[in-house]
C-alpha cells in the first residue's frame, strides 16, 4: 500500500524529454492547508508501516528528519513546492524502510518499551512540526497586519 501511496506522491508522472517523474506532492503542495494536511496523513502512513514492521527508533528520526526537512522548505511559496519534487520525502522514507526490513535490521518484536519509544519519536517530530506550523501561521499573521 504505501509504496502505491509513494509512487503516486513522488513518481506518478515522467516529465517529457527527461528522465525525471513528479507526483502529486508538489502539486498538491500549492493548496493551502490542504496540500499540508494530506502531506502529513501521508507521513504517518509510511511512519506507521515502519513501526509496524519494527524498524529501529534511529531510522525513525531518520524518517523524520526528511519529513522535518520537507516541511521547513514547504514553509517558503514556490520554493517549497519546487524542493517537493526535487526531495521526495515519501520515496526516500520508504527506501530506508525497504532497505531496513531486507538487510534484518529490525528491532525484535519482544524488545520492551519499543514502541513506547517508537510512538515517543513520532511525536516529538510532529510536535516540532506542529510547532513550526503555528511559528509561520503567526509570522504571516504578522505580516498581513492581524497581530
Amino acid at each position: 500500500m504505501t509504496s502505491g501511496l509513494a509512487r503516486v506522491m513522488d513518481d506518478l508522472v515522467r516529465i517529457p524529454g527527461t528522465r525525471y517523474r513528479v507526483g502529486l506532492d508538489p502539486v498538491i503542495g500549492m493548496v493551502p492547508v490542504v496540500g499540508d494536511a494530506l502531506g502529513t496523513v501521508v507521513a504517518a502512513a509510511v511512519l506507521t508501516e515502519a513501526i509496524r514492521n519494527r524498524v529501529p527508533v534511529h531510522i525513525l528520526f531518520r524518517m523524520g528528519w526528511n519529513y522535518f526537512v520537507d516541511a521547513v522548505l514547504g514553509v517558503i511559496p514556490f520554493v517549497g513546492d519546487v524542493a517537493d519534487v526535487a526531495h521526495k520525502a515519501t520515496s526516500k522514507n520508504l527506501r530506508l524502510v525497504d532497505r531496513t526490513i531486507t538487510e534484518g535490521r529490525r528491532v525484535d518484536t519482544d524488545a520492551r518499551g519499543y514502541l513506547l519509544r517508537a510512538v515517543g519519536a513520532v511525536g516529538l517530530m510532529l510536535l516540532v512540526l506542529l510547532g513550526m506550523a503555528g511559528l509561520a501561521l503567526w509570522g504571516l499573521l504578522r505580516v498581513i497586519g492581524l497581530f
